[in-house]
């Protein structure tokens, strides 16, 4: 697991998730202008009672505020599906 990698699971855990799912599609966007300058490319699954009651925008907004300073720099594009415990299922996966 990549430092970014660890450092996205870290600061997650303050949305309590019930499931997290990262994948680091970094090599597939190699020479992308983002990835030369060192950020990388992750598609994320995860599933959280927070989330219950929100829409997509302020789902994701909760995300990027967790993240914080790593969407700066670390990351370059983050692909998200975030979902309620109610909204769990195999059919919402990336």
């Amino acid at each position: 697991m990549t430092d970014t990698l660890a450092e996205m699971r870290t600061r997650l855990s303050s949305l309590n998730p019930l499931s997290l799912d990262i994948l680091d599609e970094s090599a597939a966007h190699a020479g992308h202008a983002g990835a030369r300058s060192g950020g990388g490319h992750y598609r994320m699954r995860i599933a959280s009672a927070s989330f219950e009651g929100l829409g997509t925008v302020a789902r994701h907004r909760a995300v990027y505020t967790a993240l914080g300073d790593l969407m700066q720099n670390a990351i370059h594009a983050l692909t998200i599906v975030a979902t309620s415990p109610s909204e769990n299922t195999p059919e919402s996966a990336p």
